[in-house]
């Protein structure tokens, strides 16, 4: 009987570079890696860019909102706030505050920064989907079967969408 399990976990192990989860991490770390190369330039990661654009579309938004869109546990979401915190491009306002939370918005500089690193991140936009494609299947047309639930996609951020911005063109990806 213990050789029974034995073999069954040995063959577990040996068939763990065709385990789905982890591809999947492999995969997700390698986009990660992507953008983070296209932002790095811009002085942010691509975790710390993408919650600047979420606090962009829902500001001011409270911590618990943040988390709640990107599926952040409290310490990720601390150590990333801590970071854009950090470089002033976010701050706390009195906007919709109860005592108990302490409302995010961007500031002017975050608000640059969203709109000087756009053409990057479109850029690792387009990378990653064409690399994800397979088979003249858009890697939107795969995406479509997994909805976010917070509804939130990051971003086609335009100057317009800052709140306190003027107006700059969009750009647009063909799939």
């Amino acid at each position: 009987m213990g050789g029974e399990k034995s073999a069954g976990i040995n063959d577990l192990i040996a068939g763990i570079e065709d385990n789905v989860l982890v591809r999947v991490r492999f995969l997700s770390k390698a986009i990660t890696g992507l953008f983070d190369d296209r932002l790095r330039p811009f002085g942010t990661s691509s975790a710390q860019f993408t919650l600047l654009a979420v606090i962009n579309q829902t500001q001011p938004a409270t911590r618990a909102d943040i988390a709640r869109h990107q599926h952040l546990d409290k310490s990720t979401l601390t150590r990333n706030l801590k970071a854009i915190f950090s470089e002033r491009w976010v701050q706390e306002v009195r906007d919709n505050a109860n005592g108990r939370s302490k409302p995010i918005a961007l500031t002017a500089a975050g608000q640059q920064l969203l709109i000087k690193a756009q053409p990057a991140w479109l850029a690792a936009q387009a990378e990653a989907k064409a690399l994800l494609a397979k088979e003249g299947v858009s890697f939107d047309q795969r995406a479509s079967r997994i909805q976010d639930p917070s509804g939130i996609s990051i971003p086609d951020v335009r100057r317009e969408d800052c709140k306190h911005g003027a107006g700059i063109e969009r750009e647009t990806l063909q799939s």
